[in-house]
């Protein structure tokens, strides 16, 4: 099932480091098949606040965007972003394919 690495940038410095940050991580990538779905958008906000950027990288599976997240090449460039901007990134499981909201309520026993 694909999983994504989602981050929340706010107040990035664009500097020399995010600019190496940015020519490096795509060859993080290519090993575990990550690819950006969405990167440095700032959303059309319909609801709530929203301060900073969008990033989205789909991945396979949990397990590849473990390993690209905990590999030496990307932790190598790593402190490029967290030294330059502040955010919050997270990585999580997709759904599969037909999914409906309802299976939520199946999943926690509801329905």
């Amino acid at each position: 099932m694909t999983a994504y690495a989602i981050a929340h940038l706010q107040d990035v410095r664009l500097g020399p480091e995010i600019v190496d940050y940015i020519a490096r991580i795509d060859g993080t990538l290519a090993p575990f098949d990550g690819r950006f779905l969405i990167h440095g958008a700032t959303p059309e906000i319909v609801e709530g606040p929203w301060p900073g950027d969008l990033v989205i990288i789909a991945f396979p599976d949990m397990d590849r965007a473990r390993a690209w997240y905990d590999s030496p090449a990307y932790r190598e460039i790593l402190p490029l972003r967290t030294e330059n901007s502040r955010g919050v990134t997270m990585l999580v499981k997709g759904v599969a394919p037909g999914y409906r909201a309802t299976d939520f309520l199946a999943k926690i026993g509801l329905a």
